[in-house]
């Protein structure tokens, strides 16, 4: 491949978009790799679908190579499937919806569950067609709320999802470990540094679960990890150790006036004032803190829920969101409405809601907290005594420093990332759903089990980018990257005609070749370029020329080497591997 900067449709920009809010938005529109042609919608350009075209293909080789079978789906599909599996209504605003001149209701595909699930109960009927790996690349869509990062949180986007379907639970479970191996495959190949960790399956389903999380700053993924063992969870997915509670005989519940305590910070200061419960010493973890969150479940009507955790933490609506998945929550602020919920001195005893509590608030844990009267709260309110949870639930904030699920010495620390894969354990949710069997060994009936396996390709180039540049621009790895070398013709006097015909010496030898032959453009415009584009290496052809010399630069590490324009050829073959 040779292409020529003069006739490529390439513009480089010198200032950053407007609506740049990530350094990958930011120098893949300035770079010429994409442009946008609509809020959360992106065209790609010639170097943009050179590197977005071979990221695809590592995805595509390590899918070949783990079993998988491509096919393709179309984008545009009729209601009917989603119907069967309650996604119609689950997905709510997240999905584009259209009638057709019909009146018949269809939708533009966010995942096709639904429609592979189909291609195999159409296409197989014995246990000789499984195992079966499936997968396809096509384009997916989402109506985000709020479109951001570029190419990181679109409302359309490329992505690889395949789907495993076995007989046996056993087998399942070896689909999804050759599918994890070759997942961490993949991404080593691009180039990205990334941890795997336990995430939550939310409106897709099933039970195990993980992420691959690019590590970035801009991402919008919180996880932890542990400093004594090698846990690491997506914080929708942390769990919390339950305290280990001292038996003793607690007094009975008090309540007592509190006037104007409606935080746990005034709550805090006046009972340590007057010692309630005999005590000044009470802190924000030893008050309950109780929210109200209004629930929307899909086709239903909204329900009151409220959730009791220590005072010192807040509710994380994202990890009770993915908690409540399909249902969505809000917090409740029309307390007019209801009497019987008193802002600010709500208490767990004798609620008409229903009532989950953080894991911390276990069976035989006193606490401080609200009274259901204006202006008072109650000492000495024992779980499993004078109130019992309807159940437990993880939705308090996870904070640096929480002690580790997985072992007794480690303590969590906070990160972030970029989910560019999601692998999931499906189970049955989908061919329940659309009943599908086959016959058995034994001539009996056997219902498949299901995987499931995603990675963002239009969103890996983004992250990709996020781990790979520096204050000049793009530095690509050389396995994706749109070019192997850039050739810059430096200035006049025959180096243009030099450079092509080393750009063709190139080529033929196998490599991509980029060169610069734009007429009448500096050449501290031209390296001002090379560096924003990203090439891994570059090739100058310069002042050395006459002499037969030309200077080989190593995007990545800055060395340059003066090397003999025979040897140009070797010396880059060498190096692109």
């Amino acid at each position: 491949m040779l292409l020529r900067m003069s006739t490529l449709l390439l513009k480089t920009l010198r200032e950053e978009p407007a609506d740049a809010e990530v350094p990958s938005h930011r120098l893949l529109v300035r770079a010429g790799f994409v442009r946008r042609a609509a809020p959360g919608g992106y065209t790609w350009l010639p170097l943009g679908k050179l590197v977005l075209d071979r990221v695809t293909a590592v995805v595509q080789e390590e899918m070949f190579a783990a079993g998988g079978q491509e096919v393709s789906f179309p984008a545009l599909l009729p209601r009917e499937p989603y119907e069967t599996s309650g996604r119609w209504t689950e997905y709510g605003d997240d999905i584009f919806t259209l009638k057709d001149r019909r009146g018949a209701d269809h939708l533009l595909a966010p995942t096709h569950e639904e429609m592979f699930t189909l291609l195999v109960q159409e296409m197989t009927g014995s246990y000789r067609d499984f195992p079966l790996i499936l997968f396809q690349i096509q384009t997916k869509f989402r109506d985000e709320a709020r479109p951001r990062g570029g190419l990181l949180r679109g409302r359309e986007f490329l992505m690889k999802d395949a789907y495993s379907f076995d007989l046996t639970d056993a087998g399942l479970a070896e689909a999804y470990e050759r599918m994890r191996a070759a997942y961490r495959r993949i991404f080593s190949r691009l180039g990205l540094e990334h941890t795997v960790v336990a995430a939550t399956s939310g409106a897709m389903g099933g039970s195990a679960s993980e992420e691959f999380l690019a590590a970035a700053e801009v991402g919008e993924d919180t996880y932890v990890g542990c400093t004594a063992c090698d846990y690491a969870a997506n914080t929708e997915a942390v769990t919390t150790p339950a305290p280990t509670v001292r038996q003793r005989t607690a007094p009975a519940m008090a309540v007592h006036d509190t006037p104007e305590t409606p935080t746990i910070a005034s709550l805090v200061d006046l009972a340590n004032e007057r010692a309630l419960g005999g005590r000044t010493d009470w802190t924000a973890a030893d008050t309950l803190k109780n929210v109200v969150v209004t629930v929307q479940h899909p086709g239903r009507e909204p329900e009151l829920l409220a959730i009791g955790l220590p005072g010192d933490r807040d509710v994380d609506l994202k990890r009770l969101n993915a908690v409540l998945a399909p249902a969505t929550a809000v917090l409740f602020d029309d307390f007019a409405s209801r009497p019987d919920l008193v802002k600010g001195y709500i208490g767990p005893q004798g609620i008409k809601i229903r009532y989950l509590a953080d894991p911390r608030v276990a069976t035989g844990t006193a606490w401080l907290t609200g009274a259901n009267e204006p202006g008072k709260h109650a000492t000495d309110v024992v779980a499993g005594r004078d109130f019992t949870p309807d159940g437990v639930i993880e939705a308090a904030v996870v904070r640096p420093g929480d002690p580790c699920p997985a072992c007794d010495d480690g303590r969590l620390t906070m990160r972030r990332g970029i989910e560019i894969g999601h692998i999931f354990q499906l189970g049955r949710r989908y061919t329940d759903a659309f009943k599908v069997d086959v016959l058995g060994a034994d001539g009996k009936p056997v219902r498949p089990t299901m995987g499931c396996y995603g990675i963002g390709l239009s969103r890996a180039v983004a992250a990709i980018a996020e781990q790979h540049h520096d204050d000049r621009g793009l530095v690509w790895p050389s396995a994706i990257a749109p070019a192997d070398v850039h050739i810059v013709a430096a200035g006049k006097d025959g180096q243009v005609e030099a450079a092509l015909t080393l750009g063709a010496t190139l080529s033929r030898a196998g490599l991509r070749v980029l060169v610069d032959d734009r007429p009448n453009v500096s050449a501290g415009v031209k390296f001002t370029d090379a560096e924003l584009i990203g090439i891994p290496r570059s090739v100058v052809v310069g002042r050395r020329l006459s002499e037969g010399y030309v200077e080989v630069r190593d995007r990545r590490s800055q060395d340059r080497q003066e090397v003999p324009l025979v040897d140009v050829a070797g010396v880059i073959t060498a190096e692109a591997g």
